[in-house]
């Protein structure tokens, strides 16, 4: 039977058609989840326990809704490594960009991170307003805009003094503040820094994915801050992308509402004044595809040196890390 090859000319503008089909989508359509973003056959999947109401004394009439995830590692008689997501609706949503409890069943697993439980939480809101959602994060009807953007001691109280002593009751965490992290996207970037930078003797551990380092509530003074400060022990990892929120406007143009400018400028003034700081400077738009592809080396790189024993003859360290046994 004859073969039949379709002419050049058609495969290539077929070819074209894929490729600006590609393109229409925008940068981001570039960034793609990995096997470690993913569920993998074998791996032991964490629980993930709520959602739960934590009430507000910091901001009077709000409340933040959370969620607990809970590794199938977790011993109680050992305390566990924790990391905070702001944003937390964002960050479990099962076909998000970031699905990051699926990145820490993959990496407590193969030893790459320490037993770690993560909580995810939501901005505040008065219970009349509606829960954030994967279109709508509730910069315009959520208390998002003056919890995340303020540069004051606020949102640290929220995570410090309010979220912890729950979470402490209930779970066995690690009081050491170089087991804990805190990592968010746009706000809620800004908003872990914040933390870190407030409380480093709580956490000390920062995820930052199009961070919000702008004039919204007065963030473009970070650099600043930091050169003028004595440095923090706050490890961190940045990643912006090029397309990210460029503050152009015809012939206008403000640096300080320029997100990707501004966080050049924090790795800057963080990298001078000697933190241990990582960063990604990518194509990506102001979302969280990029940073959600980057997720798993984040955490890899920010945990790169948590306690492990090097006995050469310890063979429980090279195997995977099984689930705890129910007593």
């Amino acid at each position: 039977m004859p073969r039949f090859f379709a002419p050049f000319h058609l495969v290539f503008l077929a070819s074209l058609a894929v490729a600006s089909s590609t393109f229409a989508a925008g940068e981001d359509a570039f960034y793609k989840l990995g096997p470690d973003s993913l569920p993998q056959e074998g791996v032991p999947q964490g629980k993930l326990l709520g959602p739960s109401t934590l009430p507000s004394e910091v901001f009077p009439g709000t409340q933040h809704t959370y969620w607990v995830y809970v590794p199938a590692q977790y011993d109680p008689k050992e305390p566990a490594a924790l990391i905070v997501f702001n944003d937390g609706q964002a960050m479990i949503n099962t076909n998000g960009d970031v699905r990051a409890p699926n990145v820490l069943d993959n990496l407590i697993w193969r030893r790459e991170i320490p037993v770690m439980l993560a909580v995810f939480i939501n901005q505040g809101r008065t219970p009349e307003q509606p829960e954030p959602t994967p279109r709508d994060w509730g910069d315009r009807n959520t208390n998002r805009p003056e919890e995340y953007n303020r540069l004051n001691d606020k949102y640290p109280r929220v995570i410090c003094d309010e979220l912890l002593p729950v979470l402490t009751n209930k779970f066995n965490i690690s009081t050491n503040p170089e087991m804990r992290a805190i990592a968010g996207a746009s706000s809620g970037a800004i908003a872990a820094f914040t933390v870190a930078w407030e409380r480093p003797n709580q956490f000390r551990k920062v995820i930052s994915v199009v961070g919000s380092f702008v004039n919204l509530r007065g963030g473009d003074v970070y650099p600043e801050k930091v050169l003028e400060s004595e440095r923090k022990p706050i490890r961190a990892f940045f990643v912006d992308g090029v397309n990210d929120n460029r503050a152009l406007r015809g012939d206008s143009y403000d640096a300080r509402r320029d997100w990707h400018y501004q966080n050049v400028r924090l790795v800057e003034a963080l990298t001078k004044k000697g933190y241990d700081v990582n960063y990604t400077w990518g194509i990506g738009l102001h979302g969280q595809k990029q940073g959600g592809a980057m997720l798993p080396e984040m955490m890899r790189w920010l945990w790169r040196d948590y306690p492990r024993p090097y006995d050469p003859h310890n063979m429980v360290e090279r195997s995977f890390r099984g689930a705890t046994e129910s007593k």
